[in-house]
């Protein structure tokens, strides 16, 4: 049996998987524990994840889809597996399905452990977890045997610096965004078991077994169309888009594009154009980390836990970002969003601050010519500015033009590696592409070619756009 607990941080999922495995000697994959293991192991995935946190730098999706399907790869194929908070968005459910269905299993179903908002936030005072190996506990529901002390391994339990009302407000609103299309997607499928997860600890015990046993004698009922939305209706709406006779007059252009596809490169031939700022969310993680402010702190004190930055932190550093006057008449936006999730985290943040979103350019370039590009791909290793061994070589060889800095090729620019994060790509942005085409605002810039011909597609399509925004003003 294969089965996924899913369900808004803080509903219990690794309370209840620690039960459940105990119980039936299942095989635990928790995304947290696999990073941690990885680095811990100094696996090859474990130090490619660490370069990327040393260097500032979130770790992308496709490491860990790849511990993940590494993970897997490793076990016995009658060994029974239980997912602890995986998959958490709509793309990952597809990527297990297919993982899954290349080693000759299938996902029988996901459990959806059901708590309101509210019981979330009453839990939270009351939450600890073990400094060393992350096990939970709960001052009221499941206290340790001794205070202050891990069960487990012994070590010292804490109060987690992210719990708190304002943070976890912030991390269910993520949570329900990236919810609705997961939950859509294991209802169609028929594999959606909702179980309430209010009550005592033993209490949700005894239902989520009733539901094991339901499934494995193949008289579970997958939850109801209506019962789907119930939860899906969490999500916030969208907000809408700033009405032109009330927006800020600014010019807010997203770029999107491959890794290696030139999206740096352009943002930074229209800022300088444009005199607009170019906000490259790897940039502004580094800045968070560096200025070592209340953002970059939570951040790392995930990083120094080995584990990954919630999305809920990414987002509230590009609020913050373009919260400032230098943004006023208007940005780049480099590298966020990812997901259609972040994208409507992103309408809904220039929406509140009466702007909206101007156009955004889909920069295309084939994977075989990112595979090309990024094979040939250096970076400073202390302001991380790209160059090119054919298409934009430094002034010396080895040395960064702007600082001295040593330029190095990265461990993860090889084919392999890099095909994998284009599939990764492909699988989160394709709904990107479509949510934005859908709001009329995406404009497709063809990326083959040298810097300049680029450079003057992307100038044509923004100078176009401008003339039409004059045109409409007056």
């Amino acid at each position: 049996m294969t089965i996924a607990l899913i369900g808004p941080s803080g509903a219990g999922k690794g309370t209840q998987a620690d039960k459940l495995v105990t119980k039936f000697d299942w095989l635990h994959i928790s995304t947290g524990d696999l990073f941690r293991e990885s680095l811990d192991k100094r696996t090859a995935l474990g130090l490619l994840g660490q370069k990327y946190m040393s260097q500032g730098e979130l770790v992308p999706d496709e490491v860990v889809d790849a511990m993940i399907e590494e993970w897997l790869l490793k076990i016995r194929p009658e060994k029974e597996i239980l997912f602890d908070g995986f998959p958490r968005t709509r793309y990952q459910a597809e990527f297990l399905d297919e993982l899954l269905g290349k080693m000759g299993r299938t996902l029988d179903a996901a459990i959806y452990l059901k708590v309101s908002d509210e019981e979330i936030l009453n839990r939270l005072p009351g939450r600890i977890i073990c400094q060393v190996c992350q096990t939970p506990y709960h001052i009221n529901f499941k206290p340790p045997a001794r205070e202050g002390v891990c069960d487990r391994c012994r070590g010292q339990l804490h109060h987690r610096e992210d719990d708190t009302p304002d943070v976890m407000r912030a991390r269910l609103k993520v949570s329900h965004r990236v919810t609705g299309p997961l939950v859509g997607f294991y209802q169609r499928t028929n594999r959606l078991i909702i179980v309430d997860g209010e009550g005592s600890i033993n209490q949700v015990s005894e239902k989520i077994l009733e539901a094991i046993d339901a499934i494995q004698r193949r008289a579970a009922f997958s939850a109801t169309v209506e019962e789907a939305v119930e939860i899906q209706a969490l999500k916030t709406e969208v907000a809408a888009l700033a009405p032109e006779e009330t927006r800020q007059p600014s010019l807010n252009i997203v770029l999107l594009g491959g890794p290696g596809s030139g999206k740096g490169t352009q943002a930074e031939r229209l800022r300088t154009t444009l005199n607009l700022p170019h906000i490259a969310t790897g940039d502004l993680f580094r800045e968070n980390l560096k200025n070592k402010t209340d953002l970059g702190k939570l951040a790392k004190s995930y990083m120094d836990r080995g584990e990954l930055v919630p999305d809920d932190v990414t987002e509230s550093m590009v609020r913050e970002r373009l919260s400032r006057p230098d943004t006023e008449p208007g940005f780049i936006m480099d590298g966020f969003p990812r997901t259609v999730g972040q994208a409507e985290a992103l309408t809904e943040m220039v929406t509140d601050m009466q702007r909206r979103i101007d156009a955004v350019l889909h920069i295309k370039v084939s994977d075989d010519e990112i595979v090309n590009r990024l094979s040939g791909r250096l970076i400073c290793r202390t302001c991380q500015t790209p160059y090119h061994k054919k298409f934009k070589p430094p002034k010396v060889d080895g040395v960064c033009d702007l600082d001295g800095g040593e330029l190095y090729q990265r461990d993860d620019d090889n084919p392999d590696t890099i095909r994998a994060r284009l599939k990764t790509y492909h699988g989160q942005t394709a709904p990107l592409i479509d949510y934005y085409q859908k709001a009329g605002l995406l404009i497709e810039i063809e990326g083959e070619g040298d810097v300049k011909e680029v450079t003057d597609r992307t100038m044509a399509a923004v100078n176009k756009l401008m003339e039409a925004r004059q045109a409409n003003a007056a």
